[in-house]
């Protein structure tokens, strides 16, 4: 649910109040009520506060920026800060003693890095999937359908210009899964450090195509175009969320994590072309 769904409701609830408070004061302007006037019951509060500095995947941002926003709309006593970039370095670090209350994995590989330490408060959540898409120039002028027109020459002779994340990052590990199945040898014109980087190269049309996650395609706003797939669920990502040990406000940092399970969330993940958790 995006937070202009969030913003309609509480305005069609503001209205629905106006409309009861109208009623009342009709019932009132017909006759004397003598009835002792009912105790406003104190507004619900949320007990959650402080600092959070959450470290995510960089396909996230749109869908963590949102989400962060409703968080602490709820619990106003909380604030979070966001830092976007590869999971792999993101994992990096935080073994290196980077300041992370909170880590959100595009894969199991770079969450196992961060349990194998012994860094994780609790157990990881997973709460979305993803699956890779090839990104294009709108119209699709090189007209590629498949993973294998990316090895082979385009009208001009020409072969694409494709960019690929790097082979430690999930995006990168994901894309050499699905080469490798379809014997597709492809040599990358660059390998980036996160998918992020891979879908501003096809934007500013400095690559032709790019291998990046669904999600990452649509919220680029037709700036760039996607070809499916065939079976992209066979290299599908599990974004897994774990609060990071030493965190100074552990119930806050597992209460966000848990957010990202709500039915609020999910709905937002779905719109933006993420899978359901596995």
């Amino acid at each position: 649910m995006s937070q202009k769904l969030l913003g309609r409701r509480s305005r069609v609830g503001i209205a629905a109040l106006a409309v009861g408070l109208a009623a009342a004061l009709t019932g009132c302007a017909t006759g004397t009520d003598t009835t002792e006037p009912a105790e406003t019951p104190e507004t619900e509060t949320s007990a959650l506060s402080g600092e959070l500095s959450v470290f995510a995947a960089a396909s996230l941002e749109p869908a963590f920026v949102e989400l962060g926003n409703a968080f602490t709309e709820q619990n106003p006593d909380v604030t979070i800060t966001f830092t976007f970039d590869g999971s792999s370095g993101l994992a990096t670090q935080i073994i290196g003693g980077a300041p992370a209350d909170v880590f959100a994995s595009a894969d199991e590989a770079n969450m196992l890095k961060i349990t194998d330490e012994g860094l994780n408060e609790g157990k990881p959540i997973g709460f979305a999937t993803s699956e890779l898409a090839i990104a294009i120039a709108p119209g699709n002028p090189l007209g590629i359908e498949t993973l294998a027109d990316l090895t082979e020459a385009g009208p001009d002779g020409v072969l694409p210009i494709t960019v690929i994340c790097a082979a430690e990052v999930p995006c990168g590990n994901a894309s050499r899964t699905l080469l490798e199945r379809d014997v597709v040898e492809l040599i990358p014109a660059s390998e980036e450090q996160n998918v992020t980087a891979v879908l501003t190269k096809v934007r500013e049309n400095e690559a032709d195509a790019g291998l990046v996650y669904l999600s990452d395609i649509l919220r680029s706003d037709g700036e760039v175009e996607g070809v499916s797939i065939d079976n992209a669920s066979d290299a599908a990502g599990d974004y897994l969320i774990v609060p990071i040990v030493g965190t100074a406000s552990p119930e806050a940092a597992l209460a966000f994590s848990e957010f990202l399970k709500s039915a609020e969330s999910q709905a937002l993940f779905a719109e933006l072309g993420f899978g359901p958790a596995r």
